[in-house]
């Protein structure tokens, strides 16, 4: 497993990112913050108008330029962060050839590296998959490289994805597809849950800002627990579901309901479409 990004001397990088929604955004601020790039040596490529301004506001020193323009010419490394189901119409689109040496990182959902090898004729390719949580540098990311990726070359990509939190490499691709439904997908899950029990809260008659944070507590505690105790998951449910208690009416109901199954079976529900989506 990879470790937390460290700030240290490292290479100082030419990037440019082609998609300027959250999760690139999300990468900018980051490689900023532990200088891994210049402002003046990133590039964010925008399709929507609409962003400049905003995007100009918070990163005035950052080279931002539209599609139908974009000149990637001198990047190291270039970021492909469009939606999945544009990919092909950005491939066969692109203003600019990708030069030989030049490294692309996918973080799209679903789509193969073979397919974006073939789609923008370029054999350098890794292929990511990070989480919401990179907004706020805590997210986890999963990724695995093209055949012919040197070890160094990886670490390179490695030193950008753990800026945003922790990164895995995978040696199997098709892992990309599952952790995408687990960790791609997962914030969604834990929101759900934690919106529930705030409603349930409210229904038994607790203020809302109160229920919220009653629940966000547990759930930052509960966390915790996860991360410091030696003990297992079916432990720690033991020890707060005493025989005959409220606990144990609680789960007593989850049970006969199938909850687990149910997540399970939405978590596989996304893994399939994440397949669908390389086409």
């Amino acid at each position: 497993m990879l470790q937390f990004f460290q700030k240290e001397k490292t290479q100082i990088m030419k990037i440019a990112i082609l998609g300027a929604g959250n999760m690139g955004v999300a990468f900018s601020r980051s490689f900023l913050k532990y200088e891994l790039v210049k402002p003046q040596d990133l590039q964010l490529i925008i399709r929507n108008e609409k962003k400049v301004s905003k995007i100009k506001k918070e990163f005035p020193e950052v080279n931002i330029s539209y599609f139908a323009e974009a000149n990637i010419e001198e990047a190291d490394v270039v970021i492909i962060s469009v939606k999945p189901q544009d990919f092909q119409f950005v491939a066969e689109n692109l203003p600019f050839k990708l030069q030989e040496n030049q490294m692309v990182l996918s973080i799209m959902a679903g789509v193969k590296i073979e397919k974006i090898q073939k789609l923008l004729h370029h054999k350098n390719v890794v292929r990511a998959m990070p989480n919401s949580p990179t907004l706020i540098g805590m997210g986890i990311t999963g990724y695995t490289a093209a055949e012919g990726i040197s070890f160094n070359q990886i670490l390179q990509i490695e030193r950008l994805l753990n800026s945003s939190g922790r990164a895995v490499y995978l040696e199997d691709e098709n892992l990309l597809d599952s952790v995408t439904a687990l960790s791609g997908s997962g914030p969604a899950y834990f929101y759900y849950i934690v919106d529930a029990m705030i409603k349930a809260g409210i229904k038994m008659g607790i203020d809302e800002n109160l229920s919220k944070l009653f629940v966000k507590q547990t759930m930052i505690g509960a966390y915790h627990l996860i991360n410091n105790s030696d003990k297992n998951l079916d432990e720690l449910i033991k020890e707060v579901a005493s025989k005959g208690g409220t606990t144990e009416a609680a789960l007593k109901v989850f049970n006969e309901n199938s909850l687990k199954e149910i997540l399970e079976n939405g978590i596989l529900s996304a893994e399939n479409r994440a397949k669908e989506l390389n086409g």
